[in-house]
């Protein structure tokens, strides 16, 4: 996105430059091109290359001193920004007002572009690191979350197995909070439902058509569309007489609706939904079964959706505040141009048009636009024709190119013929052609820019929630598979060890005492306290993460058991990876293998998306796992080639860190 960005700055710089290509600049290319390069690279020798061919321009070739815009706009970028304005001066002195304004909306112009692809870097930048954030900040409150409850509880049920006192109630207590846990952190997210739905279906020998159009989490909203889903499709596999089933959700505004038609009932009356319907509309929701002409079964159900709060945009205040400074620039010339304020009344029509344009557009705007744009030529003449390049902006950002730019090249085409009729100089008829174009395009980069950023932002914030829930349905699923099994194991012996004499109890809270203490690990290992990291468990995590931020991942373990350091190690091994893969590149695709040879197990984590072939010895991650792996007489190797990245690390399965 951000290079579709500065393709649209590039535009604007060149449509700039292009005036004064026409009006006799040899120069004027020249300052286009350090104008680019400045984008990407602030240095001062680029300054001062810039103005010197600026002056230049005017000095030796006579030209307009609008183009000592750019140096201005470049200064704007810098620390030293109040020299912006002696160029302004400068400018006042060498030329008529007309060009003055030109060059001091240009240089804001300049100014304004830049920072905008600046803010787009930033975002960029800074979205994956979020999404790791908020996943990390997620493991920590599930950690304090559940050492709160499940910990204390174990505690406790190991106490009294130590003293010969088996705490079923504790025991049964904990499963259920375990359980109930497990499901708190599912409902947030219809995905999993959605899984499980199809394969149910399928394996009833039902065509199943899912189309997910929502966006995660939903928050309480994602636990009764589960229960509904859950219900609908019971229902289904029950009376097994359906052969196709469509599941589809869809977000409209502020609610999220799921839909689920099927061929399997005879009237709407055979959906059995319980007390379903009365849920949801005491969460404001509707719930409807409907039979449709082709005898299918449609269960719909709209809830209210949470969003999370809507931010002020930095971005859209920017564009505003630029829009708003060209507008009013533009007017000012217009009037100077008709040497009368009878314009102004349009004009100012126009620019609060051209203002609500940052956060959308109308076809009746457009067509009350178009309007105003021509049909004040016969009275104000030649002052009016630069109007038009308000025009050209909108429509550019409105329609898809293939209709936007004849309807351009139609605007231009209206203002030279205007300009011919006026009877015009044809120098001047294809100054005012150009400034159209010239103009539109500012408009429509200033709006662009501001939508860019905006999608962009958006996306960061979709990708640290969607970090988060797949955070909490990993947390979800170790609770099921680890310490769910582990609880009702416990709660098995301990009520077993009250039924038996005291002989035989012992031996049974003997094994509570052991399940208890590999029950603290799954704990630790459910709510990420790795003091002890598993590399199975990172790799699950690394997988989540890693496919949560778009990434294919494709993950091969070969290992068996590994010495705890050596586990450990690995694990660190692969989460510094995994973030180096985030940071440090645009990845599509990521492989993570594991495998075993002659006593030595070998990690690789190799990911496309590498920029360069320079790989980063020197940083602290790399140096720290070098560290870690020698202590364990291992290795680490790093290799690009091709945009490919390849980390490795070697150790003995059965080595140990040196106390």
């Amino acid at each position: 996105m951000h290079k579709r960005a500065k393709l649209i700055v590039a535009v604007v710089f060149a449509g700039f430059a292009s005036v004064y290509v026409v009006a006799g600049s040899p120069l004027a290319p020249a300052v286009f091109g350090v104008q680019v390069v400045f984008t990407r690279r602030r240095s001062w020798w680029l300054i001062a290359l810039q103005m010197a061919l600026a002056y230049g321009s005017v000095l030796l070739f006579g030209s307009s001193v609008g183009i000592l815009g750019f140096v201005g706009g470049s200064l704007l970028l810098t620390p030293l920004w109040p020299l912006a304005l002696a160029v302004v001066a400068s400018a006042a002195l060498l030329g008529p007002v007309d060009p003055v304004i030109s060059m001091v909306l240009i240089s804001l112009v300049v100014h304004g572009l830049t920072r905008m692809i600046d803010r787009i870097d930033e975002v960029t930048a800074a979205r994956l690191s979020l999404a790791m954030t908020a996943a990390a900040e997620e493991r920590l409150r599930i950690a304090a979350e559940l050492n709160a409850g499940l910990g204390r509880a174990l505690s406790a049920i190991a106490d009294g197995a130590r003293t010969g006192t088996p705490d079923v109630e504790t025991a049964r207590s904990s499963l259920a909070d375990a359980r109930a846990a497990a499901a708190s952190y599912r409902a947030m997210s219809l995905a999993p439902e959605l899984s499980t739905a199809k394969a149910m279906l399928t394996t009833a020998g039902v065509t199943v058509d899912v189309r997910v159009g929502h966006a995660e989490p939903l928050g309480p909203a994602g636990a009764l569309l589960a229960a509904v889903l859950r219900e609908a499709v019971i229902e289904i596999v029950r009376r097994r007489t359906a052969t196709t089933c469509r599941i589809e959700t869809l977000t409209e505004g502020t609610a999220v609706r799921l839909r689920v038609s099927h061929d399997g009932a005879r009237t709407a009356g055979d959906e059995d939904l319980g007390d379903l319907p009365e849920q949801v509309e005491a969460a404001g929701g509707t719930l409807t079964v409907e039979l449709a002409g082709d005898a299918s079964v449609t269960v719909e159900t709209t809830l209210p959706a949470v969003r999370p709060p809507v931010q002020p945009s930095y971005d859209s205040a920017l564009s505003m505040a630029l829009l708003a400074a060209v507008s009013v620039g533009f007017s000012v010339k217009a009037l100077l141009a008709a040497g009368s304020l009878w314009p102004a009344a349009l004009l100012a029509v126009i620019v609060f048009m051209q203002l609500r344009s940052v956060e959308g557009r109308h076809p009746v705007a457009l067509s009350i636009m178009a309007v105003l744009t021509f049909a004040p030529i016969p009275l104000f003449g030649q002052a009016w024709l630069g109007v038009a390049g308000f025009l050209a902006g909108p429509v550019l950002l409105v329609f898809q190119w293939a209709v936007a730019l004849p309807l351009v090249a139609l605007i231009v085409a209206t203002v030279t013929v205007s300009g011919v009729l006026l009877a015009m100089p044809i120098p001047l008829t294809v100054n005012y052609a150009i400034s159209t174009v010239v103009t539109g395009l500012v408009v429509y980069g200033l709006l662009k820019l501001a939508q860019l950023a905006r999608e962009l932002r958006e996306s960061k914030d979709g990708l640290a929630r969607a970090a988060v829930v797949e955070e909490r349905l990993r947390a979800a699923r170790d609770l099921h598979d680890l310490l769910g099994h582990t609880l009702a194991a416990i709660l098995l012996k301990c009520e077993l060890a009250r039924r038996l004499d005291a002989e035989r109890a012992r031996k049974e809270l003997d094994d509570v005492l052991t399940m208890t203490e590999r029950a603290m690990q799954d704990l630790r290992a459910v709510s990420g306290e790795h003091g002890e990291l598993s590399l199975t468990a990172e790799a699950d995590s690394a997988r989540s993460l890693l496919s949560a931020a778009g990434i294919e991942v494709e993950l091969d373990l070969g290992h068996d058991t590994l010495g705890r350091d050596v586990d450990t190690t690995l694990g660190i091994v692969l989460r510094e990876a995994v973030t180096n893969v985030l940071r440090h590149s645009s990845a599509r695709r990521c492989t993570v293998t594991t495998s075993v040879e002659d006593g030595v197990v070998r990690l690789s984590v190799r990911n496309d998306g590498v920029g360069s072939t320079t790989s980063r010895r020197g940083s602290s991650g790399i140096g720290n796992l070098t560290t870690r792996l020698a202590a364990l007489d291992g290795r680490l190797a790093v290799s690009a080639e091709d945009g490919w990245f390849e980390l490795t690390a070697t150790v003995p399965t059965l080595a140990w860190a040196p106390a």
